[in-house]
């Protein structure tokens, strides 16, 4: 019994510690924290350190959508040149899905090449995601069709909205992630969300993009959110870097606010505004250079890193423009992005890009790169459009409607939308608007009544009527407005009712216009008026970049070889649309014109600079 006993005992014993053995191992399993991978990029006391070594980050940001791919190498090349180390490079959700779950990153839009295209020229990369990123940009960069769910919260913790976004990051985390500094590519910080201070204060939010930003993969790189200094309260998150945005003339102030928040931390201008853009019908803005080459050096030379916002704008080709809202107004901004930035929109340095360059130098005790030679800007002879077709007779089939519907309603996110109605009540009274964005023509019979434009506050149009008529509204989104929480109600087209003499109008005839392709056939020489396509052949010698003047035109837009430029609009101040060279062939070339004017005698003309005049508020609404 004694030694049955034993081995019985023995046997517990054993049995009991694989039984201990077994649940310190599940324990050590379920419970034990990988520590997190250190971050090539992160902060120590009141500066930065590369892979543990002192760093001064001196970026600028270069938008891949805004330049022509085959010019990629180009801008990053000449930022390098001025002696950055790094760019910071917004990423657009709207570009990359177009529809709902339909991703494109190739071409123009393969954002993960323009990132290890900068690798290549040695320079670093200062990621922002989004999903919201503001960058006067149509809507901010969210796709429309999230507006088409008329419940949806852009920027909140809705489940929708949720679900939408997470399938975006968890997709561009796909093209991007593996491009961290800690796998041997380029980027080193990754911003949180965007400015998010200016819109609320939901820190549950704020959370909730800051994890989703790891779930999409970006785990090794420092992470960070960029406000204004007055608001860093409301939009930064706890141990988390805090970058800041101001703009020329306002550095000493900002940062004094910075040091107060968040003191003893490196100070990161996450956005220092070199320039400006510009607005339809307001004055073409122009900064100070000189204001800005001395706050820069001030900052430099304090060993703070920062973002120069722009180091090059360029163009927000085709739709993708956005707008401003000052007090509930409505801005729309011009094609043009060139925002007065040391590359200009065609990429030719600015003398202040020199200046920046030799204290850049000195500051660094760093030799540039060379500057690339930028070719000359070639100018063409006048383009005279002498054939047309009316826009009248290039209509799709219709939806029928008994409301108005709005673009995204019809599944439309860009161009022009047709309201179709008859009207039988007789007399004078308003045709008013439960709201429109953004412009609209009123015709009566085809003949045009006048317009109601959302950027001078108008709602109604007073007509006089006699007998039956068919009434056309042609609607033009001037660009969604892209900055606080407007955004939410940012959809295009007719939104509500339409009412004539206090009665709503039923029964609509709806035609979507995205003019994506324009019309390529049934052009004719005789006159054309009222909204018209104008087509004309051009040739070119030796392709290279020029500015279309279009002061001879009205409103619309202009493609050329079917790259759609971009809007112009005789009000001012942009008085031209930058084309790239690689767009155009040695030979003829094809050029084609939506103007809302119409008219005769309409031409363009290729010049070797930009061209601004001042607004003309005469212009602003056209006469019957």
């Amino acid at each position: 019994m004694p030694i049955r006993f034993n081995a019985l005992a023995a046997l517990c014993r054993r049995l009991a510690l694989l039984i201990a053995m077994s649940f310190t191992l599940a324990a050590q399993s379920i419970f034990a924290q990988t520590p997190p991978a250190p971050t090539p990029l992160a902060t120590a006391g009141d500066h930065f350190t590369l892979r543990g070594k002192p760093f001064q980050l001196i970026s600028g940001e270069l938008e891949y959508t805004r330049i022509p791919r085959p010019y990629w190498r180009d801008r990053l090349r000449k930022a390098h040149a001025l002696g950055l180390n790094a760019i910071t490079v917004y990423v657009f959700w709207n570009v990359h899905e177009p529809r709902p779950g339909v991703y494109d990153f190739s071409g123009q839009n393969d954002v993960a090449e323009f990132l290890r295209e900068a690798q290549q020229e040695g320079l670093y990369v200062i990621l922002r995601p989004g999903p919201y990123v503001c960058a006067e940009w149509d809507l901010g960069g969210y796709p429309s069709w999230l507006l088409k769910d008329h419940t949806m919260q852009l920027r909140s913790l809705q489940p929708q909205f949720k679900a939408a976004a997470t399938s975006w990051m968890l997709r561009l985390g796909q093209e991007l992630a593996p491009l961290q500094a800690s796998n041997g590519g380029p980027i080193l910080a990754v911003q949180v969300e965007n400015e998010y201070g200016s819109f609320g204060d939901d820190h549950t939010y704020m959370q909730w993009m800051h994890d989703l930003i790891l779930k999409a993969g970006f785990t090794t790189s420092l992470l960070y959110t960029g406000d204004g200094a007055d608001v860093l309260k409301q939009g930064t998150l706890p141990g988390l870097l805090a970058g800041i945005d101001f703009g020329t003339g306002d550095a000493e102030r900002s940062i004094k606010l910075y040091k107060t928040f968040r003191p003893n931390t490196p100070i990161y201008v996450a956005e220092y505004w070199d320039g400006w853009f510009d607005h339809w019908g307001e004055k073409h803005q122009v900064t100070d250079a000189a204001k800005q080459e001395a706050e820069i050096r001030s900052m430099l030379q304090q060993g703070y890193s920062i973002s120069l916002y722009m180091i090059h704008g360029g163009t927000s080709f085709g739709w993708m423009n956005g707008a401003n809202s000052d007090h509930d107004g409505y801005q729309p901004d011009v094609t043009s992005y060139d925002y007065d930035a040391p590359l200009d929109e065609s990429g030719r340095p600015r003398p202040k890009y020199f200046r920046l360059r030799t204290l850049i130098a000195e500051i660094t005790h760093q030799t540039p790169v060379p500057v690339p030679d930028s070719p000359p800007l070639i100018t063409l002879p006048t383009i005279q459009l002498r054939t047309s077709q009316s826009l009248w007779n290039t209509l799709p089939a219709a939806i029928d409607s008994i409301k108005p519907l709005t673009m995204e309603d019809v599944d439309q996110p860009y161009g022009y939308i047709l309201y179709r109605t008859k009207l039988s009540s007789t007399g004078k009274g308003e045709l008013a608007f439960t709201d429109l964005h953004s412009y609209a023509r009123i015709y009566l019979d085809g003949v045009l009544a006048g317009v109601v434009d959302r950027r001078l506050g108008q709602k109604t149009l007073a007509i006089d009527t006699t007998g039956k008529h068919q009434l056309d509204i042609l609607v033009e989104n001037s660009g969604r407005i892209n900055f606080n929480p407007i955004i939410r109600t940012e959809r295009a087209g007719i939104l509500g009712d339409v009412t004539f003499q206090k009665t709503v109008l039923n029964n609509w005839q709806i035609f979507p216009l995205p003019l994506s392709p324009s019309p390529s056939s049934q052009f004719s020489s005789k006159p054309c008026t009222g909204p018209c396509f104008y087509t004309a052949h051009f040739n070119v010698t030796t392709p290279g970049d020029t500015y279309l003047n279009t002061q001879q035109l009205g409103k619309g837009v202009l493609w050329v070889n079917g790259h759609l430029l971009g809007r112009f609009w005789n009000i001012g101040p942009a008085g031209a649309l930058y084309l790239p060279g690689v767009w155009l062939h040695a030979g003829q070339n094809d050029i084609t014109v939506f103007d809302l004017n119409g008219g005769d005698h309409l031409s363009v003309t290729g010049e070797d600079h930009a061209t601004y005049f001042e607004p003309k508020p005469e212009l602003t609404t056209p006469l019957p």
